[in-house]
């Protein structure tokens, strides 16, 4: 399962990128990744994600500041382990 903070961040691309009439292809050219990645970020049920890179090439294309793609509040998460 995604942590709720990434998933945040996928949410907002998804949103972008159907705003804007993109396929999966053509974030993937964005991000000079492939489609099956945008895919995998894409499925719920795939553990891949974006990384601090591809979300600032996003923040870039879209125009947006890469803070769009965190929440305003911090999740609240179970530690699994201490620090």
């Amino acid at each position: 399962m995604i942590p709720p903070i990434e998933q945040y961040a996928i949410d907002i691309s998804i949103k972008l990128r159907r705003q804007h009439n993109l396929k999966l292809s053509d974030i993937a050219q964005i991000l000079n990744t492939t489609t099956s990645f945008v895919g995998n970020v894409e499925n719920t049920s795939n553990l891949a994600k974006y990384n601090l890179k591809h979300i600032n090439t996003l923040a870039a294309y879209f125009g947006v500041s890469p803070r769009l793609f965190m929440p305003d509040k911090p999740f609240k998460e179970s530690r699994d382990t201490d620090i």
